[in-house]
């Protein structure tokens, strides 16, 4: 029996062909799927995801004045003469109800290309993780979980949320397949957690991208990041409009 739940380590280590017929998952969870959800959460109108700090700009301009904020980051910072970093807490309703967020960082905006060719996109992280997991079961097509990584590099904390979702899919599926090896990785670093809050947190302090964001101060992010189920709310990538919007 062929598995229908698959995690991807890294956008580079699969052909986008691979995802069409599916649902994809874009996961960042230091921080850009984190912040991308907050930020929705806040009432945002909807986020525009761009690769390049140009794009962006050249996007937010051609919008109607006062209606977009930029955000975003590059080497973990904010970019200059933007509104806004990637900060997850720092995307409140005071800032964003009402607004277009247009958004570009490292990773996570650029792990969104990868995904085109998905019937689905969905973008997910702790903070979302129980909504997340009850629209892939009710979706009932193959799932694909995409992880940002950093730099290039598999990061833990966005394979241990990949394995969280995994096992929980499978379950409520009947999936009794034997999964691929990335799949299997991802599922035993969720079951190293345990589901444990302390241990979640643990691990995203010492994966890649937690300690390049303990380095820049951002501890208070990566606690962010951790906790999860703190929005019932699922971010969704119109592959046409080039837009993110809640569902």
């Amino acid at each position: 029996m062929t598995s229908h739940v698959h995690v991807h380590l890294l956008p580079k280590l699969f052909e986008p062909e691979r995802l069409q017929g599916g649902v994809a998952v874009v996961i960042d969870v230091l921080r850009a799927s984190t912040t991308i959800i907050h930020a929705l959460a806040a009432r945002a109108v909807q986020v525009i995801p761009c690769g390049e700090v140009e794009i962006a700009r050249s996007v937010a301009q051609v919008l109607p004045p006062g209606t977009a904020l930029l955000g975003g980051e590059r080497l973990g910072e904010r970019i200059a003469r933007f509104d806004l970093d990637n900060s997850p807490i720092k995307y409140v309703p005071e800032v964003l109800a009402g607004k277009t967020l247009v958004f570009t960082t490292t990773n996570g905006t650029r792990a969104l290309e990868r995904c085109r060719l998905a019937e689905r996109v969905l973008i997910g992280a702790f903070v979302n993780r129980r909504a997340i997991i009850e629209a892939l079961v009710a979706d009932g097509r193959p799932v694909h979980l995409v992880c940002a990584g950093t730099d290039g590099f598999v990061t833990a904390e966005d394979v241990l949320f990949a394995g969280s979702v995994a096992r929980e899919v499978r379950e409520w599926r009947a999936d009794h397949s034997i999964p691929d090896d990335e799949t299997q990785l991802a599922l035993a670093l969720w079951q190293t957690a345990s589901g444990d809050p302390l241990q979640i947190l643990q691990i995203l302090r010492g994966s890649r991208g937690g300690l390049n964001l303990l380095e820049l101060g951002f501890d208070h992010d990566i606690e962010r990041s951790a906790t999860c189920d703190m929005f019932d709310l699922v971010p969704e990538y119109d592959v046409a409009t080039n837009v993110i919007t809640a569902r």
